[in-house]
């Protein structure tokens, strides 16, 4: 009824209404200036589970933190996370998130078995595979713009221990680091990859790839304490003395290209010795949320933050795509601090960023003198995606233009989801800064 009653008083206002859940998207896809938002984190409610098939049921705003330390001491982990556990589930859908697994479950909507979605007019329409099948394809990864999600029923993992086990493998370059991918992926159950942007010449794209699988039955000797949430727990300390929450503070001075080339090279050069290592078990939480293990990291970027310029590129194009991209940051002395790559496979919703292919998403650290230099920097990066028949990220995304929407979908599947968004929202009352800038840039 409230969600019902804000639609009512942004409709009577003559306001559009933006969605947030827990506000995690790097970008503008929560705020909708000149209008309402909508905060659905306070309902966040667990329905239903099905201890048997580990089906849940879940209200909009339940964290990914709250799913997990739910399902752990049942002996089950969501398919789908995302490197922080902040977002909520209505979010995560919204956005259709992927993790260091989408190579081998794909993404959150894969996990997704039915919702309910209140559309723009207060009706609620239950949609799945087989009934709204439409609605359900274009709502999920249509980053809230057909309507609120009040309920969703979801797949979970049955887990037999609170551990993975955990391999480092170093790479030379980008190319060899694929290569590594390629060959584990068939036995891996997660792969995710740090690349060291400074890397040049020979070594471009060099970096270190962790894997991961599940524990089998009976490999973990004490499963009684490894699911519980003190193990999962990620440690407030490091080695037990120094407070996680003031690490940022001693990143910020170090924030800077010569400070983060060299503290680059020294992970690769550690990461190399690691690799040599015999592998190791580690924690769930520990490994999938490696961007909650500094609070406040952010803020080491100074005041003016960072963005994160995420693409996705088919097995195709992607090596040589990604190599003209890292070289031509270090032409125009644009290099990202931070690297992350990751496999992907294909899934049917309309507006999905998903490929038979690969990520790679880079920190950009913004600041009052160099911004138009980034965007300009972007925009000509942005070019290099698309002719490589790449896609984009809604969830990561603050410098794309109207012209990029038109470019990275098939035509049909855009159409499609824009007439299903003129027929239940024809008021266009569903509305952010994301929709206006990608979608209607003469009304930004």
């Amino acid at each position: 009824e409230q969600m019902r009653s804000a639609l009512a008083t942004a409709r009577s206002a003559g306001r559009s209404l933006g969605l947030r859940g827990n506000g995690n998207s790097y970008g503008d896809a929560s705020v909708n200036a000149g209008g309402h938002v909508l905060d659905c984190g306070g309902m966040a409610g667990v329905l239903d589970f099905d201890s048997e098939s580990g089906v849940i049921e879940v209200e909009p705003g339940v964290s990914i933190e709250q799913l997990w330390k739910f399902l752990i001491p049942r002996s089950y982990w969501p398919k789908v996370v995302s490197g922080t556990m902040f977002p909520t589930v209505a979010g995560a859908a919204a956005m259709n998130i992927h993790g260091k697994n989408n190579f081998k479950v794909g993404t959150f909507g894969d996990a997704l078995l039915e919702f309910d979605l209140m559309l723009p007019s207060g009706e609620v329409v239950t949609a799945n595979r087989e009934v709204e099948p439409d609605l359900f394809h274009a709502a999920i990864g249509g980053f809230g713009m057909l309507g609120l999600f009040t309920r969703l029923r979801l797949r979970t993992q049955r887990v037999h221990s609170g551990n993975l086990e955990v391999r480092a493998i170093s790479s030379a370059n980008l190319g060899e680091m694929m290569a590594s991918f390629e060959e584990r992926k068939a036995d891996a159950d997660y792969l995710v990859g740090w690349i060291d942007c400074f890397g040049k010449g020979d070594a471009l794209g060099r970096g270190l790839i962790h894997e991961a699988r599940y524990l089998a039955a009976g490999e973990d000797p004490d499963p009684a304490r490894t699911l519980t949430l003190a193990h999962q727990q990620l440690p407030p300390r490091i080695m037990g003395l120094f407070p996680k929450s003031q690490v940022w503070r001693c990143m910020r001075p170090i924030c800077n290209d010569l400070g983060m080339s060299r503290l680059n090279a020294t992970k690769h050069w550690m990461g190399r010795r690691e690799a040599k290592q015999a592998p190791h078990q580690q924690a769930h939480a520990a490994f999938a949320f490696l961007l909650d293990y500094v609070p406040g990291w952010k803020r080491a970027y100074g005041p003016g933050g960072l963005i994160q310029y995420q693409s996705f590129l088919p097995k195709e194009t992607a090596h040589e795509t990604y190599s003209r991209m890292l070289s031509h940051c270090h032409a125009r002395g644009i290099v990202p601090y931070l690297g992350v790559f990751k496999r992907h496979r294909p899934d049917p919703f309309w507006l999905t960023h998903a490929v038979d292919g690969w990520s790679f998403a880079m920190d950009f650290r913004v600041t009052d003198r160099g911004r138009e230099a980034l965007w300009r920097h972007c925009r000509e990066l942005t070019e290099m995606v698309l002719e490589g028949q790449g896609r984009f990220y809604f969830a990561k995304d603050l410098v794309l233009g109207p012209d990029t929407v038109g470019r990275m979908f098939p035509a049909d599947r855009l159409e499609a989801f824009l007439a299903i968004k003129r027929e239940l929202d024809p008021e266009g009352l569903l509305a952010t800064n994301l929709w206006r800038r990608l979608f209607e840039p003469d009304s930004a």
